[in-house]
């Protein structure tokens, strides 16, 4: 028996002392692995890209020398004019949903479209072109489902003013109309918010933008304010003074 004892207390021994071994050299080896270099997870972010207005772009195209370049809020270019054709940054669906998975991502809201030389691009933030268009990728948007819009033009006697559709029966009662017909000219803009629309309006051979209430948005002092969707992508109008030079303001009428 106590021969017996003697082997079971050796072999404990043994085995507590192999033990402490193997975690020694476990201890030592993880920390090895471990190292962290200095400055790893850290994210660049570009000081021009300031946000003044939340509901603007960060990035707005201008036009300088007959060339579109982008401009950030402050109106400083931060990627220059060398393109015949810029627009907002904004989703692409035909890109989106590309039979070529690696170029989806090029469709996202993080990319713009350009066009220098008859080619067509996606650049990101820095200018930097990093897609050329190809039919090739080109998938099949789809489409969200449309809004139906609560207003529309009407003309009467020569006039436009706005009504709003599910309500409208007879044009003899002037209180059936939002705005009574008194514009040379009207065009409802297309936007997200579809209870309160900007309009685009004529007065005296002079545009201008007003809503709903018939406030005025944008006086009237431009020769022209082009019907895109510059509205709807950028919350912002393309407008004219000379009917040559076309250019981008906000909802407070400042020039970008």
């Amino acid at each position: 028996m106590k021969n017996i004892l003697n082997v079971l207390c050796v072999f404990i021994s043994v085995f507590v002392l192999s033990q402490t071994k193997a975690v020694k050299k476990i201890t030592i080896k993880n920390v090895a692995k471990t190292s962290i270099k200095k400055g790893d997870g850290t994210v660049k972010t570009n000081p021009d890209l300031v946000t003044i207005n939340k509901e603007l772009p960060v990035l707005i195209p201008k036009k300088k020398d007959g060339k579109f370049g982008y401009v950030n809020q402050k109106g400083k270019f931060i990627i220059q004019p060398e393109y015949h054709i810029a627009v907002f940054f904004y989703e692409d669906c035909n890109l989106l949903n590309s039979p070529n998975e690696k170029v989806r991502k090029f469709g996202t809201k993080n990319y713009a479209t350009v066009e220098k030389d008859m080619i067509s691009y996606r650049i990101d933030h820095t200018g930097k072109r990093v897609y050329q268009f190809k039919d090739s990728d080109f998938g099949k948007c789809k489409f969200e489902e449309y809004k139906q819009q609560l207003f529309q033009a009407y003309v009467l006697n020569g006039f436009y003013g706005v009504i709003e559709k599910s309500k409208f029966v007879n044009e003899a009662d002037y209180r059936q109309f939002q705005i009574y017909p008194q514009y040379q000219y009207l065009y409802i803009m297309e936007g997200d918010d579809v209870s309160n629309p900007m309009i685009v309006v004529s007065n005296n051979d002079k545009f201008g933008v007003i809503d709903v209430h018939n406030n005025i948005i944008i006086p009237f002092e431009y020769s022209n304010i082009k019907r895109n969707f510059s509205w709807k992508l950028g919350k912002m109008f393309e407008v004219t003074k000379d009917g040559k030079e076309y250019y981008y303001i906000d909802a407070h009428n400042k020039t970008y």
